[in-house]
């Protein structure tokens, strides 16, 4: 369920607008969930909403509350709307969807928005420029490997690399985080990277949290890219973090 979601805001009568864009940038770390939100005409005209929510693995279904207004450009007739969705995760195997409802108040909370419905599709790449973590700006981003891959789904699993020594992470893929701040053990940390053909390279950054009793921090990364597995070490410590890319091939 990481990463961006596009689609419609429909509200019943009374909104600002019949139809919002809404994009989601999605962050689950167990069953945690925090992001950001926009609402938008387009991106000039948009309100952009923190969040928290809970996750339901098994149901494949999500709470999520929108905490505050981080900021807004909306005419002047218009007041933001904090909102709480249910929603939950479809596919027929070629798109993904979220789809639920919604509920909301102004943000003065003098009165209840108008519900209503919301159906997203995954998407890669925001409508809006992405905040970069400073993590990834400030520390060199060393690369470690180019991988070649012929499939639409990689699927990475992080270990602790050796004895387990308290060593947490976080993981980006194309600079949008994916895991924060996870403990690496003996069980793997999941994550994947969707191939887009629209964006045939993408990169995943590992970024040490701390140094652990054993400095520096060390990851196994396990890679699973159709018939092939890779095996990578990368280590982080508070000047460098590990960049593996992933560069797609058509398959002959």
């Amino acid at each position: 369920m990481n990463g961006i979601w596009k689609g419609k805001l429909v509200m019943e009568p009374g909104g600002c607008f019949p139809v919002y864009n809404i994009e989601l940038q999605i962050q689950i770390g167990g069953i945690k969930i925090t992001g950001a939100s926009y609402h938008y005409s387009d991106t000039t005209n948009f309100v952009k909403e923190e969040f928290e929510g809970v996750y339901d693995s098994v149901a494949k279904s999500m709470i999520i509350d929108e905490l505050k207004v981080a900021t807004f450009h909306i005419p002047a007739d218009c007041i933001p709307c904090i909102k709480k969705y249910s929603l939950s995760f479809h596919t027929d195997g070629r798109e993904e969807q979220l789809r639920g409802t919604w509920t909301g108040k102004t943000m003065d909370n003098k009165s209840n928005c108008p519900p209503g419905t919301i159906v997203m599709t995954r998407i890669q790449k925001s409508a809006f420029k992405p905040d970069i973590a400073p993590v990834l700006i400030q520390r060199k981003n060393e690369l470690v490997k180019e991988i070649y891959v012929d499939t639409g789904s990689i699927k990475l699993d992080f270990y602790d690399n050796g004895q387990i020594d308290g060593d947490t992470i976080s993981v980006y893929v194309n600079n949008m985080p994916v895991v924060s701040r996870r403990l690496l053990t003996a069980k793997p940390i999941t994550t994947y990277v969707k191939i887009d053909l629209r964006r045939l390279q993408h990169e995943v950054i590992m970024v040490g949290e701390n140094l652990g009793s054993i400095p520096p921090n060390t990851a196994l990364m396990i890679v699973n890219a159709g018939d092939k597995r890779y095996q990578l070490y990368l280590t982080s410590d508070d000047k460098r973090n590990a960049l593996v890319r992933f560069i797609y091939e058509k398959p002959k």
